[in-house]
Formats: C-alpha cells, sequence, structure tokens
C-alpha cells in the first residue's frame, strides 16, 4: 500500500472558502425554443457563468449564459425548460475578486476517487456506488490547451495492443488520433479494447450523445471490470440537453488534464467529436448564430481546435518532466462520406487519422480498419529502420492484393502474368488474417512486428 499511486490525503484537500458575498437577482423574460432571455444580470456575469433558475414548480434549474443581446442575458437550462415560465426568478452568486477569477465559467472539482467511477458532466456518480470523495483544486471546464512554446514533445511509442494500429498507425505518447467510422463497423468495440490494452496509467472516457441502451453494454462487455478499474467513464446520453451532451467533452478533458499535470500518462477516448459538435450547433443556432457549413453556426468550427488542442503533452514541469495525454477521438462519419464537414476539420487538426469501413466489417474482419487509408504522422520517426521497411513492404503487398483481389475471385488473372501480383495473392490473405483480432485478445507491439517480420522473411526465402 506505501507504493500506491493514491492516498486519501491526496483526495481530500483543503477546500477555499467559496462563499458568496451576495446574489444578484433577475428574471426570465421570454423563452424561445432552447433558451430564455434573462434581465437583471448584464455588468456582473459573462458567457459561461452558470445561473439558477427558480421554476414555477419550486426547483432550482441551473442554467448557462451562452450570448448576451444588449442589456440581457441569453440562458441554456443543463435540464428540460418544463416549468419555467416569464417572470421566474434567476440568481447569480457573487463573490469576492480573488475567487470570481477563480470561478469564472465553470468549474468542477477532480480528485483521485473519480477513478473507478462512471459519472455525470457536473461531476455526479451515475453507477450506483455512492458518491466520490469531496475535495480537489477546481479545474476550469473550459480550460485553453498549453501555451505551444512551453508543452513537451512526443513522449516514447505507446502499445495500443490492436495489432492492425501497432503496425499500420503506431501511436506515441502526447499523439491524437482520429477513429473516423460509420455506424455500426464496430467503433465502440474497439474503443473498449483501446482502454483494457494500452500501456497507459489511466484511462479517460467521455460518451457523448451515447444511446442510453448502450452504455452498460459499453461498460460491462466492451471496456469490462479490468479496465473500468483504471478509468474514469463521463457519460451524457442522447436525452440530455445540448448542454449537459457538450460538457461530457469539456469534463473528460478536466479530468485527463488532472491526472496529466501528476506526471501520468492518461489515455483520452472520446466518442464522438460528432455529436459534441451537433450539441454545439444546437447551442449556437439557440443564441443566435447564422447556421453556415451544413447547418452548423461559424462558432463551431471555432471551437473544435480548442478542444482537440487540450489533448496531447502537457507543459514541462520543473522536473524536466511532463504528464501525456494520448488521445483518439472518434467521428462518426454522415453517410459514410469522408469529406463532411466535422470530419474534414477534425482530420485536419489531429495528429493521425485511422479509417473504419462497412465492406470491411461486412467481410468479417474486425477490428474494420482500412490500414491503407489509414496515417500515423509520428511514423516512421517512432519506429526503427528495419520495422519502416516491414511496414512499407506489407503496405505495398496490402495494395496490390486489394487491387488485384476481384479479379483472382472471378478468375480472370492468370499465374505469372505479374511477379508482384503473384506475391501479393501468396502474401495478402495472410496479412489480412495478421490484423484480424477477437476484442478480448490482446497482441504486444513487439509480438505484432515479430509475427509480421516472420510472415515478409518466409516470404523473402520462398
Amino acid at each position: 500500500m506505501g507504493e500506491s499511486l493514491y492516498s486519501l490525503s491526496s483526495i481530500i484537500k483543503t477546500t477555499p472558502n467559496t462563499v458568496p458575498i451576495g446574489k444578484l437577482h433577475g428574471k426570465v423574460l421570454d423563452i424561445s425554443g432552447l433558451s430564455a432571455t434573462v434581465s437583471g444580470m448584464h455588468g456582473f456575469t459573462g458567457v459561461g457563468d452558470r445561473v439558477t433558475i427558480k421554476a414555477l414548480d419550486g426547483r432550482d434549474i441551473t442554467a448557462e449564459i451562452v450570448a448576451f443581446r444588449s442589456n440581457y442575458a441569453v440562458v441554456m437550462a443543463y435540464d428540460s425548460l418544463e416549468g419555467i415560465g416569464a417572470g421566474c426568478p434567476v440568481i447569480f452568486p457573487l463573490y469576492k475578486k480573488e475567487e470570481r477569477e477563480q470561478l469564472a465559467g465553470a468549474t468542477l472539482r477532480i480528485n483521485d476517487s473519480w477513478l473507478g467511477r462512471v459519472i455525470d458532466p457536473t461531476g455526479q456518480p451515475m453507477d450506483g456506488k455512492g458518491p466520490v470523495l469531496p475535495g480537489g483544486k477546481p479545474q476550469k471546464l473550459h480550460a485553453s490547451p498549453p501555451q505551444a512554446a512551453s508543452r513537451a514533445r512526443l513522449g516514447p511509442r505507446i502499445d495500443v495492443g490492436v495489432k492492425a494500429m501497432n503496425l499500420f498507425t503506431t501511436c506515441r505518447q502526447g499523439q491524437r488520433l482520429g477513429l473516423f467510422a460509420g455506424s455500426g463497423v464496430g467503433k465502440s468495440t474497439l474503443l473498449g479494447m483501446l482502454a483494457r490494452n494500452t500501456a497507459c496509467d489511466i484511462a479517460v472516457i467521455s460518451l457523448v450523445g451515447e444511446r442510453g441502451r448502450e452504455v452498460r453494454e459499453f461498460i460491462e462487455d466492451d471496456l469490462g471490470a479490468e479496465g473500468l478499474a483504471r478509468s474514469v467513464v463521463v457519460v451524457a446520453t442522447s436525452d440530455t440537453s445540448a448542454l449537459m451532451r457538450r460538457e461530457a467533452a469539456y469534463t473528460a478533458l478536466s479530468a485527463a488534464e488532472y491526472f496529466r499535470d501528476q506526471g501520468k500518462s492518461v489515455l483520452l477516448l472520446m466518442d464522438s467529436v460528432t455529436r459534441f459538435c451537433q450539441a454545439l450547433r444546437e447551442i449556437g443556432l439557440s443564441a443566435g448564430e447564422p447556421p453556415a457549413t451544413r447547418g452548423f453556426p461559424p462558432s463551431v468550427f471555432a471551437t473544435l481546435p480548442r478542444l482537440l488542442e487540450r489533448a496531447g503533452p502537457g507543459p514541462m514541469r520543473e522536473d524536466g518532466k511532463a504528464g501525456q495525454i494520448t488521445a483518439l477521438f472518434s467521428v462518426l462519419v454522415e453517410g459514410d462520406d469522408q469529406n463532411e464537414p466535422i470530419t474534414d476539420a477534425v482530420r485536419g487538426i489531429l495528429d493521425g487519422h485511422i479509417i473504419m469501413e462497412r465492406e470491411i466489417a461486412d467481410s468479417g474482419r474486425y477490428p474494420a480498419i482500412n490500414v491503407l487509408k489509414s496515417l500515423s504522422r509520428s511514423v516512421p520517426g517512432c519506429n526503427s529502420d528495419e520495422e519502416n521497411s516491414l511496414i512499407r513492404e506489407a503496405r505495398a503487398i496490402l495494395a496490390t492484393w486489394d487491387d488485384v483481389k476481384d479479379l483472382v475471385r472471378l478468375g480472370a488473372y492468370k499465374q505469372g502474368a505479374d511477379p508482384k501480383a503473384d506475391v501479393a495473392i501468396h502474401i495478402g490473405p495472410v496479412l489480412e488474417e495478421l490484423i484480424t483480432q477477437r476484442k478480448n485478445e490482446k497482441v504486444s507491439l513487439d509480438d505484432a512486428f515479430a509475427h509480421l517480420r516472420q510472415i515478409l522473411r518466409v516470404q523473402d526465402h520462398n
């Protein structure tokens, strides 16, 4: 126990005095769609501040200021607007200057007791295991990314336990990859494999807009008890408000940053960026923004880099070390269109992309990764010269096999017509079998390269 990563003293910390010195009172003027207009908030509040609305049935409903029109604030509620009418009182707590600076916008107290728990975006547990322990330094939910000149470089390569990714999209600590897939091609299963198998200290998983029915299935079947034990799972289901779905992403990033700042290697998995952007679209349109690309307002494409850039290497510490957030953001590709706006924007921000295709899933090969279309921008720098040579040779064989396999199945190819095609016909199916993997199977990075080396070197001697 003396070598445990966590201690009770590290969880229960002194809570700063955050007692308000007064309250600002306003009232609801009107409600339109998902937003309400509130008077009496100007001069003391800003975008991102949270207020409390007293509903007609006596409930306290938390809302966030998303815009201002003249002297009136536009707010959106974290819960349903039912029970709120014109004239309902609105309250905003006032703090001293120092506390106001610390609590500006949204903050959340995160501590080590979050490990192994399933929580909602407000930090409340959803798993029926009792409350998380109090305490912890307030973490800004909408924090800025580390300054580019002060953040560390990528760390050593990281073993994710999935053969196709270890070989063809080798990843380094602190790298950010996008997982692009349509619905029903095994995306959640792959995320569960990564959460269980990746060689990291902690995994933070954000399920944004997930179907309520599938949450337990993912936690129990895909993630499993072993994966959950070292994970923080943040969930906002599809029936929650747009603000809650948006906050699921920000809460996960804040939790990852909390553990990163302790010098740990953190794996961040977010499913999905598309639903996060859809929540931003609802918020932006309710705030009065004009729709632009495919109905997404301009703020969506301004917010994406601020969110995604928060992952990656942390700032250098005094001891010369830095924590790392290795991130994999899934993107639900609408209509399997790899050039739709969200897919295109995310691909341009991240350090690599993994493409999952329905045709591969339909053929029975899992994970359904198209290794020829997938790319890691840290390769070839993180592999040895010999490993890079193996990957180039394997890619060439798979590309040729992809070109000729239909001819072979039709019986239209004659053996000996093309030496490269002859090799691909012999080796291509073997390589496809190599990158096929059961969801409960774990294959290390070194073993994956050893298997690839054996396949290609046997070919060289034939």
